[in-house]
């Protein structure tokens, strides 16, 4: 019957049966179900945040321990593009290696062609723009990362982008992504960022971290921490040592801190006279 087969194709439709076989065929709602299921692949990932303050850009990762046998630091999701330039990658690490060598590619021809530093917001441009002819052909698929883009020009100051698997890209004070998307963000959303420093922006990125971390889904992680911005000369670098264990330690006091007011609060049972 008629109306059989239309419900079929509807129900084929909405979860991507026939439709999600290259990223190059739309489904009749106008979903591209490739890029979506490279979104989930960022969804599952640890997670990533992006701060820009006044004086410069911090990025916060937490990068989950898989197996006590990997190194310490062996998988890396923080990228020095170009010395002015920064990126963090949430998603499937061997596809944020591509888009970082891509991206340091563009700032090493644009150095080249023109005798000066891309700018963020250039560089932003070309990348996504990368990003984005990989969701429009049969033979490839699309990144399963989102990456945050953190730059510093001393007349400019500092600047902060993140490119999603479909190419799009915005500009931020604060971004997250990764499996606690929401609960960073909603974090995010608290601060003064444009007001904090660089050095205040290390210590909220290491709390905001440690807050959104599931102790019981994934129980040890390390804290990955980057910035750019006037404090290091505009160039993008590690978080020095001294700070990122100051940062961590008033995270972990923050955390036990929430823990315990949580403990304090409770119902209180009074008995009814008869």
């Amino acid at each position: 019957p008629k109306h059989l087969a239309a419900q079929t194709a509807t129900n084929m439709s909405s979860i991507g049966t026939g439709y999600d076989l290259d990223c190059g065929t739309f489904s009749p709602a106008g979903r591209v179900f490739q890029v979506e299921y490279a979104a989930k692949a960022v969804e599952n990932s640890g997670t990533v945040i992006g701060l820009r303050g006044k004086d410069g850009v911090v990025f916060g990762v937490e990068y989950v321990v898989l197996s006590k046998l990997h190194e310490p630091s062996a998988h890396r999701r923080t990228f020095t593009i170009d010395e002015h330039i920064g990126m963090a990658v949430a998603g499937l690490l061997s596809d944020g290696r591509t888009v970082a060598g891509s991206a340091r590619q563009e700032a090493a021809d644009y150095r080249r062609t023109y005798g000066s530093p891309i700018s963020g917001k250039m560089l932003n441009d070309r990348v996504s723009g990368l990003m984005h002819t990989y969701t429009l052909y049969g033979g490839a698929r699309p990144f399963g990362v989102s990456a945050m883009l953190g730059a510093y020009d001393p007349l400019d100051g500092p600047s902060l982008f993140m490119l999603e698997p479909s190419g799009v890209s915005w500009g931020y004070y604060g971004c997250a992504a990764g499996k606690g998307k929401t609960a960073a963000q909603a974090e995010l959303e608290k601060l003064p960022l444009s007001e904090l420093s660089a050095r205040d922006l290390i210590k909220e990125a290491a709390k905001i971290i440690y807050k959104v971390h599931d102790e019981v889904k994934d129980k040890d992680f390390e804290l990955e921490l980057s910035w750019v911005g006037a404090e290091t000369d505009g160039k993008h670098q590690r978080v020095p040592r001294e700070l990122a264990e100051e940062a961590e330690a008033l995270a972990k006091a923050a955390l036990e801190d929430d823990d315990d007011d949580d403990d304090d609060f409770g119902l209180v049972v009074v008995p009814l006279a008869l």
